[in-house]
């Protein structure tokens, strides 16, 4: 089990599988993870909550997007993501999420600069605290810069 992080960091997760989003976010739970979590079903509902000026204080720290969505893929969503980044005013970190273990899949997430990692469903409680580890590790790295 894993302890609880001081500051509580806000992921979200853009996935429509709702078992796997209600079972990460039991994960969540379960491993005593302090964070906040935002879920959407579609891209296009995260790229408008991400948008929107009234969330500018609730952005999120990191995104888990699924690649295989209808609507609209992770792809097209990272597309879009690329194009508005800049206007958010903070670093989110971005890790694919998917079942697919398409080697074209893997490599097009490794050579997307926007994506931190490719992360195979199930996710498991050690991989996503290391990930949430890194992330604030990252976090005060760069404070610590400043």
């Amino acid at each position: 089990m894993t302890t609880p992080l001081q500051k509580p960091i806000t992921a979200c997760i853009i996935d429509d599988d709702e078992i796997f989003v209600f079972g990460l976010k039991k994960l969540f739970r379960l491993s005593n993870l302090n964070a906040n979590l935002i879920d959407f079903k579609a891209g296009y509902e995260a790229l408008n909550f991400l948008t929107n000026p009234a969330n500018k204080d609730v952005l999120p720290d990191i995104l888990l997007v699924d690649i295989n969505m209808p609507l609209m893929s992770g792809w097209e969503f990272l597309e879009k993501f690329e194009e508005i980044q800049s206007q958010l005013g903070k670093k989110i970190s971005v890790y694919n999420i998917s079942s697919s273990v398409d080697l074209n899949d893997i490599v097009r997430a490794q050579n997307n600069p926007l994506v931190a990692d490719y992360l195979l469903k199930p996710i498991s409680e050690t991989l996503l605290a290391t990930i949430i580890s890194a992330h604030i590790n990252t976090k005060r790295e760069s404070s610590a810069s400043v």
